[in-house]
């Protein structure tokens, strides 16, 4: 059985008291009070309450760290070189829509790298996590990347841009290089758990553009230390910001790049 560090403790029971709040605001999802965040993008009174929960089980713990949060920003603290990162609801839109497939991430960067990080998928109670140089695992099974080695055999996902974000014209001569090489495309609408899918194997490969620190912090380390490969789709190291992202085993990063970098110069030539 492995052995959680203590900082992987204090992330994983910080997650799993957040995530019993939401499963039972997910079980009266209807009753919800949503408000507008922006064009298709919704905040309800579930994210801000784990938010809450998160940031104060947290700092309870390690009351000198800094945060940057979905809701609430930029926090600092009197510590400047430990700061968590917090989604605290990653798939708003399919937990508004009783769609369960959503999840808690949380990630501790160390002066600039990230170190450690938890995504949790309540609904199935299953925690993801890793630290850097230990591994990444799923419960308490060590998490490996898939070993396939073709396109043609592969399950891709990817996140599709939606009204308001993203860039549609540059993303769908990607989607159609991709699509027309692969076994299967997936858009399921919660970037942390398409990247701990990654390293868990179940998909064997994911790219998506437009996405927050927050959403790929703990998910990056976690393909990583699974055995796979992440950088922006370009080729060169993925910004923290998150703004382009492409993670794969070995045998299919380089190959998935390439059509993917290949149909950006087709749509930039034409």
């Amino acid at each position: 059985m492995a052995a959680r560090s203590a900082i992987l403790n204090v992330m994983t029971k910080a997650a799993e008291k957040a995530g019993r709040a939401l499963v039972r605001d997910f079980g009266e999802v209807e009753q919800l009070q949503v408000s507008r965040k922006g064009p298709a993008d919704f905040v309800s009174a579930a994210d801000r309450k784990s938010e809450n929960i998160i940031r104060e089980e947290l700092s309870k713990a390690r009351p000198s760290f800094g945060f940057l949060l979905e809701e609430a920003g930029s926090v600092a603290g009197s510590d400047p070189s430990h700061r968590w990162i917090v989604d605290p609801l990653d798939g708003t839109t399919n937990f508004l829509h009783g769609l369960p497939h959503w999840a808690i991430t949380i990630a501790l960067e160390k002066e600039g790298e990230i170190v450690a990080g938890v995504v949790y998928e309540p609904v199935h109670d299953e925690m993801f996590w890793t630290e850097k140089g230990a591994g990444a695992f799923l419960n308490h099974t060590r998490l490996r990347v898939s070993a396939r080695r073709n396109l043609p055999d592969a399950l891709i996902a990817t996140g599709i841009p939606f009204k308001g974000h993203g860039d549609h014209a540059a993303y769908l001569p990607q989607l159609q290089a991709v699509m027309g090489e692969v076994a299967g495309i997936r858009r399921l609408g919660a970037a942390a758990l398409d990247l701990a899918y990654v390293a868990a194997g179940r998909f064997d490969g994911f790219f998506e553009t437009n996405l927050k620190p927050w959403d790929v912090a703990a998910g990056l380390l976690m393909v990583t230390e699974a055995g796979g490969f992440a950088t922006e789709i370009g080729g060169g190291k993925v910004p923290q910001s998150g703004a382009s992202v492409l993670a794969a085993n070995s045998h299919l990063h380089l190959p998935l790049g390439t059509l993917l970098r290949n149909a950006g110069k087709k749509k930039a030539a034409g």
